[in-house]
């Protein structure tokens, strides 16, 4: 079993320190590792920003054997934004990328999860364990139904991608009720290869890590992709009924976590 090493603690970011130390590692992660960029990136200061991070929840992962004030102390990081906010805001970061109508019509509330990122000499250990038991603290706290975001494959190119694309059109498709549409002029079409011709290994293979356990904790997603140059990803949609995830995270944790 993956445990705690005692250095790391998960927690809601508080001060301004906390803040930019995250978009520290957003920057690291997102502009220099993934070649990224937006209107407010801050190249001279090295921080990957945006209107949304005053509104938000930011949960994260911190070495708290780092000082903050060196300002390096945030390894991992989650940003929450419940549905009760996102009224107050006016509209939810994936709205640009995404009609999220049958969503907002449900009358179930709501948390979009964003710019999710471990610095990579932390991947692969208990930091995302610690930040989803964390998540999960947090959905219960708030009486979260509908956990939602967009998740990213490196690149825009979808020749590469064709198998995970349309594996996730064939065999997970969000339910026509709840399913958001990737808007123009940047949707991309997702079934782009016939059912009889998909194969698992392939597909699974191309999938970031974060997708595929969204999909092993029951996540759906939505209908289209969505091409972000300016992040060069390719983003598809996910949402998790917190109602249908609770045994499914249970399993997975036993699974993953404790050998089982």
């Amino acid at each position: 079993m993956k445990t705690d090493p005692g250095w790391l603690a998960v927690r809601l970011g508080g001060d301004d320190s906390d803040l930019r130390a995250a978009q520290r590692l957003r920057y690291r992660v997102f502009v220099q590792e993934l070649g990224g960029d937006g209107p407010m990136v801050d190249h001279e200061a090295g921080l990957e920003r945006d209107e949304f991070d005053a509104m938000v929840d930011h949960l994260m992962l911190v070495d708290t054997r780092r000082d903050p004030a060196a300002g390096d102390h945030v390894i991992g990081a989650y940003r929450l934004l419940r549905s009760d906010v996102a009224e107050r805001f006016g509209r939810y970061y994936s709205e640009s990328e995404y009609d999220l109508s049958p969503l907002k019509a449900s009358g179930r509330r709501l948390v979009e999860l964003g710019r999710s990122c471990v610095d990579p000499a932390f991947r692969g250990g208990s930091g995302m364990f610690l930040l989803w038991n964390a998540l999960a603290d947090y959905v219960l706290d708030n009486r979260i139904d509908i956990l939602f975001g967009v998740a990213s494959f490196h690149g825009t190119d979808v020749a590469p991608l064709a198998q995970a694309l349309s594996w996730l059109h064939h065999r997970h498709l969000a339910p026509p009720e709840l399913r958001p549409v990737a808007r123009p002029p940047h949707f991309q079409r997702m079934d782009l290869v016939a059912p009889e011709s998909l194969n698992r290994q392939a597909a699974i293979a191309a999938m970031p890590a974060l997708i595929k356990a969204y999909l092993r904790l029951g996540g759906v997603v939505g209908e289209g992709a969505w091409l972000d140059h300016d992040f060069n990803t390719t983003d598809v949609f996910l949402l998790m009924d917190t109602a249908a995830m609770s045994d499914r995270h249970r399993r997975y944790y036993q699974d993953r976590w404790q050998g089982a």
